[in-house]
């Protein structure tokens, strides 16, 4: 049986503590990241569209880098988008601008990627979050 190893990139540890979830749990070569949003450090929700948008795929990167991955071991990437429903238009919204800024961290190795629209997040004025899952080299 694999063991199972938390992942906690420093300054995550609040997640944790207080909220008991993992940012990252690696089984065998593979990690497994909850999902992230585009909250700093001090659970801040980041103001702006793109700077959320950032924001949440630092956050990602955090966890990759404290597994010793990188953005080229991602295989799989969930995204929940926050949709205005009051528009009755379920599209994704910002979704040019989100591949934008997914497309620079995600340079070679491309992951497969759902993308789904909801009504809304954890906190208010989150607009984004995501999950990805990795394989590591043995």
């Amino acid at each position: 049986m694999n063991t199972r190893e938390v992942i906690i990139p420093q300054g995550m540890e609040i997640l944790y503590e207080k909220y008991h979830y993992c940012p990252g749990i690696k089984v065998g070569n593979t990690l497994y990241i909850s999902g992230q949003v585009g909250r700093d450090e001090n659970l801040q929700v980041v103001e702006g569209v793109e700077a959320q948008f950032v924001q949440a795929f630092e956050n990602v990167k955090k966890v990759l880098t404290a597994a010793g991955a990188t953005f080229d071991h991602v295989v799989e990437m969930i995204t929940y988008h926050v949709t205005d429903a009051s528009q009755q238009q379920f599209t994704i919204p910002h979704l040019p601008l989100f591949i934008k800024v997914k497309d620079q961290y995600f340079t070679n190795n491309f992951p497969t990627w759902t993308g789904v629209g909801i009504t809304a997040l954890s906190t208010p004025g989150l607009i984004v979050e995501i999950k990805c899952t990795a394989i590591l080299e043995n």
